[in-house]
């Protein structure tokens, strides 16, 4: 039976990526005079790549690979002023305003009176604290953890503070690479909530996920009613 419920927070609960992909577009149409776009994007792909192990997730590391991808296409010659606008775009990013996915608080009210609720995202620390803190949904949750990297040690780590056995644990989330293979890893469970846009570096074969038996779901709104039959069901029932 599942007993504690762990969520993602970003394209899952509130929209995210859609700005970074129309950020991306941005600065391939700043950078048309030295590349077509989609030799911007790809560079900023392996750039970011590239990034990743140094810089981390989030806006802040976002806008510094676009910067370092103007320079790297540019030759060194983008402008000062282009670079601003750059910087401009990722500051916008920051300040966005939080909007939820529809069904978003009606799932949580109904989840919290049942489940032990964890809050688990990662990115930058202080701007996932302010996302959490502008989508008001803070209160549904029993616990909140921002991290720099969800992989098994980290799943490992959060089961194990919640002394339950993994079986009893679902995660949900709409990346595969994040929020679903790894818990599948440990033995918890996991359920897919694919996102309209998914970044390039959390995508997976979901035919995988679905192999190893994650559950696909169409909207968080789908979710109580699986944790239910999940809480339900013995330990060893998929």
């Amino acid at each position: 039976m599942v007993e504690v419920i762990a969520l993602d927070g970003d394209d899952t609960l509130w929209h995210s990526e859609g700005g970074f992909a129309e950020a991306g577009e941005r600065l391939a149409a700043l950078l048309e005079p030295w590349a077509p776009p989609q030799t911007v994007d790809e560079r900023l792909y392996r750039t970011e790549s590239a990034n990743l192990p140094s810089f981390g997730y989030g806006v802040k590391a976002f806008t510094l690979s676009m910067v370092e991808t103007a320079v790297e296409v540019s030759g060194g010659q983008v402008p000062a002023a282009t670079i601003a606008e750059i910087v401009a775009l990722g500051r916008a990013l920051l300040h966005a305003p939080v909007e939820l996915l529809d069904g978003v608080e009606e799932a949580l009210e109904t989840l919290a009176g049942d489940f032990r609720l964890v809050l688990l995202t990662k990115g930058d620390l202080v701007h996932q604290e302010r996302k959490i803190a502008d989508s008001g949904l803070a209160e549904h949750f029993d616990r909140v953890e921002i991290v720099s990297e969800k992989d098994t040690a980290t799943y490992a780590r959060l089961i194990a503070s919640e002394a339950v056995a993994a079986p009893r644990f679902l995660m949900a989330g709409n990346s595969l690479r994040s929020d679903v293979l790894p818990p599948l890893d440990l033995g918890a469970r996991a359920a897919h909530i694919p996102y309209a846009v998914t970044w390039v570096h959390e995508q997976a074969c979901p035919e995988e996920a679905v192999r190893r038996g994650a559950v696909v779901l169409g909207s968080l709104a789908e979710l109580p009613p699986l944790a239910t039959r999940l809480a339900a069901a013995p330990t060893s029932a998929a």
